[in-house]
């Protein structure tokens, strides 16, 4: 856990603030479209009568105090990994930090699989939330509010989204928190007019009424957390953008604006409900006056391309730390930004997330259908991430065991309520998130996997340090110039240069043995980056260290070797690279189906050239056979 660092104040907390609110609270902002609509659905069987309706906003109001408000606002967002937050940062915290190397390997898994669900979130919140938001047109105008109208604008508008995203989110994004702000507003007026009408509803802020709406429902009260549960989307999201916003703006955007408007808001329907049962079919766009229907279908469907936003960005981000951690193949990585590390651009996740949405507002067609998918994936990162939480304070921050067993006991209760409560939609949509999750796991423990056999296969028995040895002993001819030569591993000799000798025996004046580290940390500071040791006869190693939130780019690291007596000109270098062909017929332990998936996700992968920024016209590639 980082230091408490220093405290923005004035003007930088304020813009960060608002910053906070265009990016992390898109999601869970927008849950009033669709969270109440769908507590009253008809598979529930549940009437909106003053005790149900006021038993539900009391399980509403105290299940956002809980979960976000305690385990997210309060105790999560201390569990940062120097400053980054969200799954991965935990992961990489527990591959760190005590326990059993049994343990950790499974919560290793454990932590995957729940980074695969957020994909999963990724491809179901753009949908729900624009057709939720277009929904608002069967309130105002029935005739033209069908399906057939609705699916094609919420198509078109994802389509869009989707194809803007190259742009960057800087420009796609700079009016999201005005957006934001003016959403949150909206919708605490519409609320406070509910209120006003029908006051008794305030009685739901009394915990005794959800006590009640369970003792009195029983299994139906059970049930209705899988709709409730809704209203907790993007819980997760405010702790993995942790990391670009600080934990303080997050907290008082929380607390000062989106906490109120959002109970105010779900208030006003719930006291809507008490005085109109009727309304109970879009209660959200049945508390706006008539008059300003249209407006506010405008504003929350710009509302809702900002909750589709944070996700796809999120997506974006969980990509890239994937990347460096090992457990994603390399892939193009676009900075949109000169001045924000964060803002990047990943074309083949953009346009997989863009034909997954696109086939879910049209397989579903409704934010009713689709939530029933929302529900897994939600509660399933939750309750991973509180196991995860459970191990970081154990181990790293020495809680004792009583404190771990009593604060994460008491969150993985409600998040297994919650996750129990939607497993029975599983045939009805549910299965869509597990399946995406599922498929994306096996991606990415493949892709670890086959690169550690690949790893094993190519390491050099010969170290440098033996091989600088019998190297003074020969007469290879020596030329001008710089030879890079990028090695996996930092010890061994790569395989390039044995076959380069091998075939041209000449050798550049100088020889730079360069490997390139991810280490489990967001970012690595200047102090540790590089690790040098020179060997004599021109030859050198050199470690570069990047953190899972970094790019890579090796040209950039030379001037910065000077300090060690190593002066490079760029134009001077060359880079030999090795080129592997894989072949699904080695006796490695990978079974037959993930050999070949293996070998495609291989093939697919970016080029070591791009994604190290090499120029390519100094690059040299000698291609081996492998079998794995």
């Amino acid at each position: 856990m980082r230091g408490p660092g220093p405290q923005r104040t004035g003007k930088a907390l304020v813009g960060l603030t608002l910053a906070a609110l265009g990016v992390v609270y898109g999601d869970i902002g927008t849950s009033p479209l669709y969270a109440l609509k769908e507590c009253f659905a008809p598979e529930y069987g549940l009437t909106p009568s003053p005790e149900n309706v006021i038993g539900v906003l009391s399980l509403i109001l105290w299940s956002l105090m809980f979960v976000v408000t305690y385990k997210y606002i309060t105790v999560m967002l201390r569990a940062d990994n120097r400053g980054e937050g969200g799954i991965l940062a935990l992961l990489a915290l527990v591959r760190t930090n005590g326990g059993s190397a049994t343990l950790r390997r499974n919560l290793v898994m454990l932590a995957l699989f729940g980074a695969a669900l957020l994909y999963g979130d990724g491809v179901i919140t753009p949908p729900v939330s624009v057709l939720g938001a277009l929904e608002g047109v069967q309130v105002a105008a029935p005739a033209f509010g069908t399906v057939k109208v609705i699916v094609p604008v919420a198509f078109v508008i994802l389509l869009a989204l989707f194809s803007l995203q190259r742009f960057g989110t800087d420009r796609v994004g700079k009016s999201f928190a005005p957006i934001m702000v003016v959403w949150f507003i909206t919708i605490s007026i519409w609320g406070v007019l509910g209120i006003m009408k029908n006051p008794v509803v305030l009685k739901a802020i009394n915990p005794w009424y959800g006590i009640d709406f369970f003792i009195r429902d029983g299994l139906l009260g059970f049930l209705i957390l899988g709709a409730v549960v809704l209203v907790l989307t993007g819980g997760e999201a405010l702790y993995a953008d942790m990391g670009h916003f600080g934990p303080r703006p997050i907290r008082i955007a929380w607390l000062g604006l989106v906490l109120p408007a959002l109970m105010i808001n779900y208030f006003g329907q719930g006291a809507l409900l008490l005085s109109r049962p009727e309304a109970v079919s879009n209660p959200f766009y049945e508390l706006v006056p008539r008059v300003f229907l249209y407006p506010m279908i405008v504003i929350a469907t710009l509302a809702a391309i900002t909750a589709s936003q944070a996700l796809i960005s999120g997506c974006f981000s969980l990509t890239r730390q994937a990347v460096q951690l090992g457990y994603c193949p390399r892939v193009t990585i676009v900075h949109t930004s000169a001045k924000e590390e964060g803002q990047i651009y990943v074309p083949a996740v953009n346009w997989g997330l863009m034909v997954l949405c696109l086939a879910c507002v049209v397989g579903f067609q409704s934010s009713t259908r689709l939530t029933a998918a929302y529900g897994i994936a939600v509660t399933g990162t939750m309750s991973i991430t509180t196991v995860l939480f459970a191990h970081v304070a154990r181990f790293r921050w020495q809680w004792p065991v009583w404190r771990v067993a009593v604060v994460t006991g008491l969150f993985l209760i409600v998040d297994l309520a919650f996750f129990s409560a939607n497993l029975v939609k599983f045939a009805h949509g549910g299965w869509f998130p597990l399946a995406l999750a599922f498929a994306v796991f096996a991606l990415m423990t493949t892709w670890k996997v086959g690169r550690r056999i690949v790893s094993e296969v190519t390491r050099s028995p010969l170290t440098i340090d033996e091989f600088v040895r019998s190297f003074g002993k020969s007469a290879t001819h020596r030329i001008p110039g710089v030879a890079v030569f990028m090695n996996s591993d930092p010890v061994g000799v790569p395989s390039i240069l044995l076959h380069h000798l091998k075939h041209n025996a000449v050798l550049k004046e100088t020889v730079i043995f360069l490997s390139v580290r991810s280490e489990e940390v967001p970012a690595v500071d200047g102090s540790e980056r590089f690790e040098y040791e020179g060997y004599g006869q021109g030859f050198h190693r050199v470690v570069v260290r990047y953190g899972f939130m970094e790019t890579p780019d090796i040209p950039a690291i030379f001037p910065s070797l000077a300090r060690f007596g190593l002066v490079v000109a760029a134009g001077q270098v060359s880079y030999f690279l090795g080129r592997e062909t894989l072949l699904p017929t080695g006796r490695q332990r990978l079974s037959g189906w993930r050999k070949r998936i293996f070998i495609i996700m291989a093939r697919n992968a970016q080029s070591a050239t791009a994604f190290f920024n090499l120029p390519p016209n100094r690059v040299v590639e000698m291609g081996a056979q492998i079998q794995i």
